[in-house]
């Protein structure tokens, strides 16, 4: 009788384990889908370009930096919120990427019309990009491995 019990114990973990578990890609798949995170890195991507042409004007008053730039925050912000995803890599590069564009941000806000503060603006920005598209790729990778 208690072998049986046990043998019953012991099936039933295995059946309720496995409906809690998906495979990496699914888990991925669901992450991408859930954080509409091809939505949001195409605007941050859009974001980062804004705020490059503005930094870019040496004639865009301070306003409008304040703007792009608050943009560019929030959304790095947003899609920081989404993580973490399945993938601890992915989650590492997203979080180097989201925080260089939050700072290209920050940079950008306070830049006014000093040209050092752009320039470092903008390579914040650019860096924060470069990273997207490295973490793009390992999702991608994700997603067809």
């Amino acid at each position: 009788m208690v072998v049986r019990s046990v043998a019953l114990l012991a099936t039933c973990v295995v059946v309720l384990g496995a409906w809690g578990t998906q495979s990496e890609k699914a888990a991925m798949k669901s992450w991408v889908s859930q954080s509409a995170y091809v939505a949001n890195n195409m605007t941050l991507i859009n974001d980062a370009k804004h705020s490059a042409r503005a930094l870019r004007t040496k004639s865009a008053p301070a306003s409008e930096l304040h703007t792009v730039c608050a943009v560019m925050l929030v959304e790095s912000e947003e899609a920081n919120s989404a993580l973490p995803t399945p993938d601890h890599l992915a989650s590492s590069l997203l979080a180097k990427a989201y925080g260089n564009l939050g700072a290209g941000a920050n940079v950008c806000y306070k830049a006014g019309s000093n040209a050092k503060l752009r320039t470092r603006a903008i390579n914040d920005l650019s860096l924060g990009v470069s990273q997207l598209a490295e973490a793009s790729a390992r999702i991608k990778s994700d997603l067809t491995t």
